[in-house]
């Protein structure tokens, strides 16, 4: 009787209080609310765009190397997507990690055969995997940031657990503004408009806090390197 008592007690003070919050916010018209979230869901407005992003491509690309290539990211140029897995070599070589990464299966046919010493695999990354190496949708120019989406052909986790993040970038999707991105990212989905990927990941460098006494440390949170092979196609 008594926990009957108290139940009763807990909901109307929930009901109280959500009563509260309704009179504070006002009268609410639902059909004019949901036309006025339809509308701005459509229109896509924008806010103020930074003059600098109003360049040419070439003047973008370079301002997106110089912005992310600022924390602790490096980025290789190639000529086509058949010059990735000699670049994911090096880059493997020149750190002195193990010739084996994990791939996501978007960029499983850039010809990996071609370098048999480099052991690959396609799928979700497992606790011993030191590198993974993935596409990605775009690119942001005017803060140097990587958009990831995550799909059948990229897994999310792929960008979180190994220890060194190689991402392969096509020059032309490198675009000016966050909105130019999320303008491509719907353009992708159409006519499915609600097919969006389930998660847009926005990376601006490795993994990195300075929360203790001010001392940068990499890898906090995931990668602790970030490493970009741009294809010039």
């Amino acid at each position: 009787m008594g926990g009957t008592a108290a139940k009763g007690a807990a909901v109307s003070v929930r009901d109280a209080i959500l009563a509260d919050i309704r009179g504070a916010l006002g009268p609410r018209h639902d059909a004019e609310a949901r036309d006025t979230v339809a509308a701005r869901l459509k229109a896509h407005k924008r806010n103020v765009i930074p003059a600098r992003s109003a360049v040419d491509h070439a003047h973008r690309t370079q301002m997106f190397i110089e912005q992310i290539t600022a924390t602790h990211t490096t980025v290789t140029t190639v000529v086509d997507g058949a010059a990735v897995p000699a670049a994911v070599a090096a880059f493997l070589k020149q750190h002195n990690l193990p010739a084996a990464a994990v791939l996501a299966p978007d960029i499983a046919d850039l010809g990996w055969e071609s370098h048999p010493l480099l052991q690959t695999r396609t799928g979700v990354p497992l606790e011993s995997d030191q590198v993974s190496v993935t596409g990605a949708f775009a690119a942001i120019a005017e803060t140097g940031t990587l958009m990831l989406t995550s799909g059948a052909g990229s897994p999310i986790t792929l960008n979180l657990l190994p220890d060194n993040h190689v991402v392969v970038l096509r020059r032309s999707q490198i675009t000016g503004t966050l909105e130019d991105a999320w303008d491509a990212l719907r353009a992708a989905q159409k006519p499915a408009a609600s097919a969006m990927p389930r998660t847009a990941m926005f990376v601006s460098g490795p993994s990195s806090t300075a929360d203790i006494e001010l001392t940068m440390y990499l890898g906090a949170h995931g990668p602790r390197r970030l490493h970009i092979v741009l294809v010039e196609d």
